[in-house]
């Protein structure tokens, strides 16, 4: 009788957990979004890479000094401003670093901390990239879509965005 139960018991669960799981419909549409995602970041990368010789990084760091006041900005809110681990931003800078690109400074307010400066080849570096990034941009994402479905992306992406743990 408990045997029986059991099974029971199981098959419970294992319901209850199938209404949890994504549906086939469900898992056809992540794996086009994932896909169609990672296909439209890869063009965009070969097309930043190509015109511009400055990778996604390059151009994430590169914009968001351009955007900070004086051109700069501690390292530690740089990596939390793109997104990335301080370890991977001080490689990635160090490779920057070399080019021209950025430079790094003491901090003059806090002697333990360490700044990161766009530089002018940097900042020629950028201007020159944004209109044929931007260009590619307009080309593989915003002509792609009818201005409701660019509308509805950017609603996706924001419910997808706020369902996110916070860095």
């Amino acid at each position: 009788m408990s045997c029986g139960m059991l099974v029971v018991d199981v098959s419970v669960k294992e319901a209850s957990l199938m209404r949890k799981l994504p549906s086939r419909d469900d898992l056809r549409t992540w794996r086009e979004f994932i896909e169609t995602t990672e296909a439209l970041r890869g063009a965009l990368t070969a097309r930043l890479q190509h015109d511009t010789g400055l990778s996604p990084g390059d151009y994430a760091v590169l914009l968001a000094l351009s955007e900070a006041a004086g051109n700069r900005m501690r390292s530690s809110d740089l990596a939390a401003h793109i997104g990335w681990e301080r370890s991977r931003l001080s490689h990635h800078l160090a490779r920057m670093e070399r080019r021209g690109l950025i430079r790094r400074e003491e901090c003059a307010t806090d002697s333990r901390g360490a700044e990161v400066v766009l530089s002018e080849p940097g900042s020629e570096a950028f201007g020159a990239a944004t209109v044929p990034h931007l260009r590619a941009v307009r080309e593989l994402f915003v002509d792609a879509l009818t201005p409701e479905q660019l509308a509805a992306a950017g609603e996706i992406a924001a419910a997808l965005r706020a369902r996110l743990p916070r860095p």
